[in-house]
């Protein structure tokens, strides 16, 4: 059923869900558009709406062939809603669930494009702060790009810092997905362009590698990886392109690479990736019903309008349900942040872990080069003996009879007058 939006759309049908809204086909004076209703608590949200106006001119006139680009914000009764292109495809999310990890050239493709739409936004002073597959959409009406790849389109700019309004989202409090955190949102310091690089690198290795490096479990786990872990290297993933994800998965902010650095670098890494086979899908790590350490139970909230929240302890939880929640991966949410001695119980249970499985795993490495050095005795013993039999074997066969004889041991030869 068509429902008007202001003076001038009408959307028909929904076409997709976010964490902050739902998007509808719709159409206006110039075709059809995408129309984004941002959702009704956040409607009635004076300071948000009065945000939400403020930043209409940022985000109109971000414009770029690689960033979904936005026409027009409505401000009507109830309906808050952005207009935007539409895109004729599916989001990368949808797209890595469908058909699983990507070819590296397609990934690195695609990722590019990603990145060339971030430095235009990072040019005009805009951090997304949500980067993440379902804010990545795959442009099918498009010419490919390299190698037949789907080109990308970065939407949903400016909807975390909108929604991060002053009255609703505190300094003790985090807003985004907990697998693309980066560390230095979680240890309290103001998002910059960084972060946005960090969270796209970490989408460049969930499309690789199948997941996420630090997500699975408890939220609290993951913020704690973010903060004290480091990934290591994926085998069989082209080294160049695993310099460029470790560069950008750097804790330090200033260590990262820019966005139109990581899009040149990204570009560079090309020819070399052609017809490279995906690699290889490693086990995802840790259970998603894993027990939190304490210094993992970190409290969640939801939203319960009227500014006021609901916390419990568990995992972070979606501010939009989904139809079948992942408890290994949440949408968008709003958590407490962790205080200054949580972060550093992170660390200790960190190191905790780490010295808990390392007698495990030497005690198993020495047990296997023992194994493997008995083998190989085994196996030069085997092969000493083969080759002393078959050397008696030829000797044997080619000798004299007296010969024979004189071997210790020999059977006397038979003689006798010649029949």
């Amino acid at each position: 059923m068509a429902r008007k939006i202001g003076s001038r759309y009408t959307v028909h049908q929904v076409i997709g869900r976010g964490s902050a809204g739902t998007v509808w086909l719709g159409e206006g004076p110039d075709g059809p558009v995408a129309v984004k209703l941002l959702r009704e608590d956040l409607a009635t949200d004076q300071v948000l709406v009065g945000r939400f106006v403020q930043e209409r001119s940022a985000l109109t006139g971000l414009d770029h062939p690689r960033v979904v680009g936005v026409h027009d914000m409505v401000v009507d009764g109830d309906d808050l809603a952005l207009v935007m292109d539409l895109v004729r495809g599916t989001d990368l999310r949808t797209r890595l669930e469908r058909e699983g990890v990507l070819s590296p050239l397609h990934a690195t493709s695609i990722i590019a494009d990603v990145a060339d739409g971030l430095a235009a936004a990072h040019a005009a002073g805009i951090v997304h702060r949500d980067v993440k597959p379902e804010n990545v959409l795959l442009d099918l009406a498009a010419p490919p790009g390299v190698g037949g790849s789907p080109r990308a389109k970065l939407t949903d700019f400016g909807i975390a810092r909108l929604v991060d309004a002053p009255r609703r989202t505190r300094a003790t409090r985090i807003i985004g997905t907990p697998d693309y955190l980066a560390p230095e949102i979680i240890e309290g310091l103001e998002p910059r362009a960084a972060v946005d690089i960090y969270a796209l690198a970490t989408v460049l290795y969930e499309l690789l590698v199948g997941h996420t490096p630090f997500g699975g479990g408890h939220t609290g786990a993951v913020l704690r990886r973010h903060v004290t872990e480091n990934v290591p290297p994926v085998a069989g993933m082209p080294d160049g392109l695993w310099r460029i994800i470790s560069e950008c998965l750097a804790k330090a902010p200033a260590s990262r690479l820019r966005a139109a650095e990581l899009g040149t670098r990204l570009r560079e890494q090309l020819p070399v990736l052609a017809g490279l086979p995906p690699l290889a899908v490693p086990a995802q790590r840790g259970p998603a019903d894993e027990v939190p350490s304490p210094a993992e139970a970190v409290y969640a909230e939801t939203d319960t309008g009227g500014g006021a929240h609901r916390r419990r302890r568990g995992p972070a939880v979606p501010l939009v349900p989904a139809p079948s929640p992942d408890s290994t991966r949440d949408t968008h949410t709003s958590l407490r942040r962790p205080s200054a001695q949580e972060l550093a119980s992170y660390a200790a249970e960190s190191r905790a872990q780490r010295s808990a499985t390392a007698p495990v795993t030497s005690h198993r490495r020495r047990k296997l080069v023992r194994r493997r050095r008995m083998a190989a005795v085994l196996i030069a013993v085997v092969l000493l003996l083969a080759g002393a039999a078959a050397a008696w074997t030829a000797f044997a066969a080619e000798a004299p009879a007296g010969a024979a004889r004189a071997l210790p041991g020999a059977a006397p030869a038979v003689t006798g007058p010649p029949v």
